[in-house]
C-alpha cells in the first residue's frame, strides 16, 4: 500500500516499530495495575480530615478544540460530557467508585430507585427534598417534567434511542415543538413524585436516566440550543464563564451539599479551567511539565515510548468499551452498495491500524461492532482472510485486498470519487491517510478531508453534508450493546439534516431493528436470551456492513506530577471532582 511505501521512504517506518515496542512496554507495565495505578485511592465518601488535607486547588485540562455547545441535553461529545458529571444530576446515576460496581446504576436526585411496576411500564420517583440549582433556585417536580420534555424539543441526540420507549414519544419526535408527554410523565408537587409511563418496557431505562442527556434544568431553560450560555445545575460545581475559543471555567456550586456521596460527591479542586487551543503534541509536553493536570485528545503515537520510559507515574492505561469504525452513507454513491462497503471491510488493515493508534498492548483488531470489554461481545469475523458471512471466522486475520478489488469492480463503483472525512488530530490524521491510500487501491479515486475536532462529528452527522465515508472514534455511554448496535445504526437515529444524527450511515433496517427492540423490551427473556439477541444484531448488521469495524482501543491517560488520587470510572472516565491537586 502507498501509506506503508511513504513510511518506509521517509524513514520513519523504523520509529514506528520502535515506538510500537516502547507502546507495549506502557501498557504491559500499567494495564495489569488497577486504574488508580499511581496513587492510592481515597473513599468516595472521604473522612472531613480527608476532605480538609486534600481540597483546594484549580484543576487544569487542555484540548485541542472546544466540545461546541454547552447544552448538556444536546452536547454528545466526550470532552464535555464527562465534565457535566460534576455539573449536573439525573433522577438516577452510575455509583461514583472504582471497579466494577461504578457500572451500577444509583438514585440521584431520586430518592430511591423505584420498582417498576405494570409489567415494567411504570416508574414512580421520589424527588429528594431541599436541592437548589446553582442560582439558588429550589428544585421541583416541575423541572423534571419540563425537561423530559426539552429532550425532545430541542433535538437531542439519544431522545429516539433512549427515550422513544416513554409514552408520546412517538408524537414528540415527528413533532418536536408541540410536545408535551403529557401521556408519559406527570408529576405530584404535593408528594414530590415523578410519573413515567412506558408504552413499552424498557430493561435499560433506569441506565438511560443516567445518562447526560437526562440531567435536570430548571423549567425555564429555553426549548433551544443555549449555545456558549451556562445552564444551572445541581452538582457541585457550576459553569461561570465560556469562550469557545479559549476557556471554560467552573467554580464551586455554592448551594451545593451532599445527600449521597455514591451518586455526586463533594469535590476536592476549588475550581476547573478547560484550555482550548493546544494541539495534541504540544498538550503532551504540557502535561508532563505540570503545566496543565490532564489532556482530552488521545496521546498521539509517537509520545507512547517517552511515556513508558520516563513518565510511567503519570500514565495510566484503563480499559473502557471503545474503538475506531469507519461509516459509509448507505443512501450515497459509492456506498449504497453493499459490495462496496463489503470490499472497505475487506481491504481494512485493521492491523495497520492498531499500530497507529500505538501498538497491540492499547488496541486490538475489531470484526464487529461490539468491544470485548462490553458483557456481550463480537463473535465472529466475515471481512477477514479466506472468511465471508456464510463462512466466518474466529477472529481478524488480514486484509484480502483481491477480494475487496473484486467486490468494488462487481459493484459497479470503480473509478468513483470518494472523499474521507476524519478529525485533525494527530491519530484521526495518520489513520485517515491510511485509509485514503487503501481507498486508491482498491479502485476509488479518494481524497482526504480533515476537520477540526470540534466539529468534526457533526458534520459527519448531518446528511446535508453528503458525507460518503468518515473514521471516527466511539466510547459507550454506559456498558450495554445498544450502545454500539442501536445508538449507531437505529432507525430512530437517522435525522436528515441534523447535526444531531448519530446513524451516521443514514442505515434503517426493520428486521434487525425488530430484534434490537425486542432484546431493549422483553422483559421475559432470560440475560442468556438477550445476549443473543444482541449477537444475533451484530452479526446481521455485519453482513449488511453500514460500517467497518477498526479497532477497539483502550484509554492512555497522562497527568501532571501534582495530580493525585486518579479516580477513574468505566462510565465517566477520570472523574474530575476527586482528583487531589496538592
Amino acid at each position: 500500500m502507498r501509506a506503508l511505501s511513504m513510511l518506509r521512504h521517509r524513514g520513519v517506518w523504523r520509529s514506528v516499530s520502535i515506538v510500537l515496542l516502547a507502546g507495549l512496554t506502557v501498557a504491559g507495565g500499567l494495564a495489569a495495575t488497577s486504574p488508580q495505578s499511581a496513587t492510592a485511592q481515597t473513599a468516595v465518601d472521604p473522612t472531613p480530615e480527608t476532605l480538609a488535607a486534600h481540597r483546594g486547588g484549580t484543576l487544569r485540562l487542555v484540548a485541542a478544540a472546544s466540545g461546541g455547545t454547552l447544552d448538556p441535553q444536546i452536547n454528545y461529545t466526550a470532552k464535555y460530557i464527562n465534565l457535566y458529571a460534576v455539573v449536573y444530576d439525573g433522577l438516577t446515576t452510575f455509583r461514583k467508585t472504582t471497579g466494577p460496581r461504578g457500572n451500577e446504576v444509583v438514585a440521584d436526585l431520586a430518592e430511591t430507585l423505584p420498582t417498576p411496576q405494570d409489567g415494567g411500564r411504570t416508574y414512580v420517583f421520589t424527588l429528594r427534598p431541599d436541592i437548589r440549582f446553582s442560582n439558588g433556585q429550589p428544585l421541583t417536580t416541575a423541572d423534571v417534567v419540563a425537561s423530559f420534555r426539552r429532550i425532545f424539543r430541542v433535538g437531542s441526540p439519544t431522545a429516539g434511542s433512549f427515550y422513544s420507549a416513554i409514552a408520546g414519544a412517538d408524537a414528540c419526535l415527528k413533532h418536536p415543538a408541540d410536545c408535551s408527554l403529557k401521556d408519559g410523565i406527570s408529576d405530584d408537587p404535593a408528594r414530590r413524585t415523578i410519573t413515567f409511563h412506558l408504552a413499552q418496557p424498557d430493561t435499560e431505562f433506569l441506565q438511560k436516566l443516567a445518562f447526560t442527556h437526562a440531567v435536570i434544568l430548571p423549567a425555564s431553560t429555553p426549548d433551544h440550543d443555549i449555545g456558549n450560555e451556562p445552564i444551572p445545575g445541581t452538582g457541585p460545581y457550576r459553569v461561570t464563564s465560556y469562550d469557545p475559543n479559549k476557556i471554560l471555567r467552573l467554580d464551586r456550586n455554592p448551594y451545593f451539599h451532599v445527600w449521597d456521596a455514591q451518586a455526586q460527591p463533594d469535590g476536592y479542586p476549588d475550581g476547573i479551567d478547560y484550555s482550548f487551543g493546544i494541539p495534541d503534541e504540544a498538550a503532551v509536553t504540557a502535561v508532563e511539565n505540570g503545566q496543565y493536570d490532564w489532556m482530552a485528545d488521545t496521546v498521539p503515537m509517537d509520545r507512547l515510548g517517552e511515556l513508558g520510559s520516563r513518565f510511567t507515574a503519570q500514565t495510566h492505561v484503563t480499559p473502557h468499551p471503545a474503538m475506531y469504525f469507519i461509516p459509509m452513507n448507505v443512501n450515497l454513491p459509492p456506498f449504497n452498495q453493499i459490495k462496496a462497503r463489503q470490499a472497505v471491510n475487506y481491504a481494512l488493515n485493521r492491523k495497520a491500524m492498531v499500530i497507529l493508534y500505538g501498538g497491540p498492548g492499547i488496541a486490538r483488531p475489531l470484526c464487529g461492532m461490539l468491544p470485548s470489554s462490553l458483557p456481550v461481545t463480537s463473535d465472529q469475523c466475515f471481512y477477514t482472510r479466506g472468511a465471508s458471512p456464510s463462512a466466518p471466522a474466529a477472529r481478524w486475520t488480514a486484509p484480502d485486498l483481491e477480494k475487496a478489488r473484486a467486490l468494488v469492480r462487481e459493484s459497479g463503483t470503480a473509478g468513483q470519487h470518494v472523499t474521507l472525512v476524519t478529525a485533525n488530530t494527530s491519530i484521526d490524521y495518520a489513520m485517515g491517510t491510511w485509509l485514503r491510500d487503501m481507498l486508491q487501491s482498491i479502485g476509488y479515486e479518494a481524497t482526504l478531508r480533515p476537520l477540526s475536532s470540534s466539529m468534526a462529528f457533526n458534520y459527519m452527522q448531518n446528511s446535508g453534508n453528503h458525507v460518503q465515508i468518515a473514521l471516527k472514534d466511539w466510547s459507550a455511554d454506559y456498558p450495554s450493546p445498544s450502545n454500539f448496535l442501536d445508538d449507531l445504526l437505529g432507525c430512530e437515529n437517522f435525522h436528515p439534516n441534523s447535526d444531531s444524527s448519530i446513524n451516521i450511515p443514514g442505515f434503517c433496517d426493520k428486521r434487525i431493528q425488530a430484534i434490537m427492540d425486542r432484546a431493549k423490551t422483553d422483559v421475559s427473556l432470560t440475560p442468556q436470551q438477550t445476549d443473543d439477541l444482541w449477537r444475533q444484531a451484530d452479526r446481521l448488521l455485519m453482513e449488511q456492513a453500514p460500517i467497518a469495524p477498526v479497532i477497539e482501543k483502550d484509554d492512555v491517560i497522562i497527568t501532571s506530577p501534582r495530580l493525585k488520587n486518579f479516580f477513574y470510572t468505566q462510565v465517566n472516565k477520570l472523574f474530575f471532582s476527586q482528583v487531589w491537586l496538592h
